[in-house]
C-alpha cells in the first residue's frame, strides 16, 4: 500500500464507437475489462468507485457529474465521492495497468500526476476539484487542456502497461 491512503476510480462510461458495443465487458484472459480494472483497484486502494453509464457490471456505478462531461464529468464525481486526498483514476479500456503503475501516479500527485502519453490514468488530489468543477461549469471538458492548469507531475510509466483498447483489433493482440 502506498504511504497515503488512496480512492480508486474506474471510469467506465463511454459510447465505445470504434469499438462496436461496451468495452467495459469486452473479456481479456476470461475476464471482462471492467472486472480486471476494479480488482487492481481492490488490489491497490482502500476504497473505490466505478463512475459511469455502465450496465451490466457486477458493482454499481455512480453517475458522471455532468452527463457529456466525458472523462472530467467522471473524475469529478469520484473526487466529490472519495474519503481520501487522493484517487488514482483509471479507464476501463487499459487493462495492462497494474499496482504499481497506479502507486507511482499516487506518490508523485500534487494536484495531479499523470504518465508521459497525457491525462489517463492518473492521480487527482481533492484539492483539485474546485478547478475541475470550474472548467465543468464553463464546458471545457478537455481533460488535457484542464490538467495543463494544474499542479500536474509526470510520471514515466512502462509503455505496455498504457495499452489502450479502442478498438476489438486491439484487444486481439493484446491477447
Amino acid at each position: 500500500m502506498a504511504d497515503r491512503a488512496l480512492t480508486g476510480v474506474l471510469l467506465v462510461g463511454g459510447a465505445s464507437r470504434r469499438f462496436g458495443s461496451a468495452k467495459a465487458l469486452a473479456e481479456l484472459d476470461g475476464e471482462t475489462l471492467a472486472e480486471r480494472a476494479w480488482r487492481l483497484l481492490g488490489d491497490a486502494c482502500d476504497e473505490r468507485f466505478a463512475v459511469g453509464r455502465g450496465s451490466g457490471l457486477p458493482f454499481p456505478t455512480l453517475p458522471d457529474a455532468v452527463f457529456g462531461g466525458g472523462p472530467l464529468g467522471g473524475i469529478v464525481a469520484g473526487l466529490r465521492a472519495a474519503s481520501y486526498d487522493v484517487a488514482v483514476v483509471i479507464p476501463v479500456d487499459m487493462p495492462l495497468l497494474n499496482v504499481e503503475s497506479l502507486r507511482s501516479l499516487a506518490e508523485a500527485c500534487r494536484d495531479a500526476a499523470v504518465p508521459q502519453t497525457g491525462p489517463l490514468p492518473g492521480a487527482y488530489a481533492k484539492r483539485a476539484l474546485p478547478e475541475l468543477e470550474r472548467a465543468l461549469d464553463r464546458g471545457d471538458f478537455a481533460l488535457r487542456h484542464v490538467v495543463a492548469g494544474l499542479d500536474t507531475a509526470t510520471v514515466r510509466l512502462a509503455d505496455d502497461v498504457l495499452a489502450n483498447v479502442n478498438t476489438r483489433s486491439d484487444l486481439e493482440q493484446l491477447a
